[in-house]
């Protein structure tokens, strides 16, 4: 599976060439035009990294950032800044924010690539979109999983379940924070629902005595993590 990139940009020819370069580097690309729209799409889904420009109508990026990073259910997610501004306190005031990464305009499709590879393999998300824990491997390119060389099927459900909790190992996500990750704020499910799923996977993982890696902690959640 390819990763998913937000372009926060208002500028249509900008917008436009960035999702032009992404593409033809392998990227699934989305776009927003202002900070609203930006936050309206993250309401449902969690791309992989963002790539916020810095003047924006309404909410201006370095405000986005800081709304991102105050969300606990997004405040992970990989930040590139775009912008004109070069010097040094505006870099400041990016990284303040919580950005990842601070590129300056204008800048070349492959600086982009770089970057943004660079930010991604920090983040967790490696090129060969494996996600390995002990004999469990989570292929996200094929949404696969196998366990100890054994081709386990697994429900679309559960495996964004699994997949999150594992991009995420070892912190810990109440129902609603995981209902907000896997099913998307505007569509209405029961807490409940969540125990059901998360019951499905660790009965996967069971015949290989890793459902203990599915932990919950009591009064807040659920986590993923080998350590008991």
């Amino acid at each position: 599976m390819s990763h998913d990139i937000l372009i926060v940009e208002d500028e249509p020819d900008i917008r436009e060439m960035l999702r032009f370069s992404l593409e033809r580097a392998g990227y699934n690309v989305q776009e927003a035009a202002d900070g609203e729209s930006a936050l309206e799409y993250l309401n449902n889904k969690i791309p992989h990294l963002a790539l916020v420009d810095w003047m924006l109508p309404g909410i201006s990026g370095v405000d986005l950032v800081r709304r991102i990073r105050a969300d606990e259910t997004i405040q992970d997610l990989p930040i590139v800044m775009l912008t004109a501004r070069g010097g040094e306190s505006d870099k400041l005031a990016s990284f303040e924010r919580g950005v990842d990464d601070y590129i300056t305009k204008p800048f070349s499709p492959k600086e982009l690539q770089a970057r943004i590879k660079a930010v991604l393999r920090r983040s967790g998300h490696n090129e060969s979109g494996q996600l390995i824990v002990a004999d469990i491997c989570l292929d996200t390119r094929a949404h696969r999983l196998m366990i100890a060389d054994q081709t386990v099927h697994i429900g679309p459900t559960e495996y964004k379940m699994l997949e999150f909790l594992m991009r995420n190992h070892g912190r810990v996500f109440s129902r609603e924070q995981l209902l907000d990750h896997i099913w998307g704020r505007t569509i209405y499910v029961e807490e409940r629902t969540v125990d059901v799923h998360i019951l499905r996977v660790r009965k996967l993982l069971a015949p290989f005595g890793y459902d203990r890696f599915i932990q919950t902690v009591r009064g807040a959640g659920y986590r993923f993590s080998e350590k008991d």
